[in-house]
């Protein structure tokens, strides 16, 4: 049995520059992961085929390698000399006439663990301007006897959660495309704002420690 995953989500920005921000989406500082999606743990990129066709659509075949680490479950259940990482290939097909932008993923690798694939649409939104529509599709399965139930319900779980975090790293793309400062993740926002309460703290202690009194000679 297949797990199924689907979702709809609005971007606020216009088709052309969607289109521009899927190339240029990495590097980001997000983190996603089940074997798709955006994120910082890329490793390489590579184009494998790329074509212009006749009715003027791009074609592109790229094999991507990031990084994976098994969650401590599953590392109990498989060797510790697995690789950590993830081969991936990802198909895309821009059509300029339609205005549509069709990618498809899936992992190469660590298929009897788990397989993932993702297709997602990125169409020009007729009712909102300025607006692309997403239809995002996973689809994940497991070959793992007697524990496939268990592991397709963890990565649906985890792909839910991480196509957020996948949807702020192309937005974080669009605002470094568009000329906007783009926002930090939390976890920088936080230690920046621990760090100046530290320096702040530092600095009231001193003013407030008792002075000695000057010795003269």
């Amino acid at each position: 049995m297949v797990k199924y995953f689907s979702n709809d989500v609005d971007i606020g920005s216009t088709w052309d520059h969607v289109v521009s921000a899927f190339w240029q989406r990495y590097p980001n500082p997000f983190r996603p992961f089940v074997f798709v999606s955006i994120s910082t743990h890329v490793l390489t990129e590579d184009v494998v085929y790329r074509e212009v066709t006749a009715d003027h659509r791009l074609l592109s075949r790229r094999l991507l390698m990031k990084t994976n680490r098994l969650p401590r479950w599953a590392e109990r259940l498989f060797p510790s000399g697995i690789s950590r990482s993830v081969y991936i290939i990802e198909d895309s097909i821009v059509d300029p006439v339609n205005r549509s932008l069709t990618i498809y993923t899936w992992n190469l690798n660590h298929t009897t663990l788990m397989s993932v694939g993702e297709r997602c649409v990125f169409r020009d939104s007729v009712e909102q301007p300025a607006t692309t529509q997403l239809k995002r599709e996973a689809w994940i399965s497991s070959n793992v006897y007697g524990l496939s139930r268990p592991i397709q319900e963890f990565g649906l779980a985890r792909f839910k959660s991480n196509q957020v975090k996948a949807m702020k790293g192309l937005e974080y793309a669009l605002s470094n495309l568009q000329g906007e400062t783009p926002q930090r993740p939390l976890r920088d926002t936080v230690k920046g704002a621990s760090e100046k309460a530290k320096g702040t703290a530092k600095s009231l202690a001193s003013a407030a420690a008792p002075q000695k009194p000057p010795q003269y000679v």
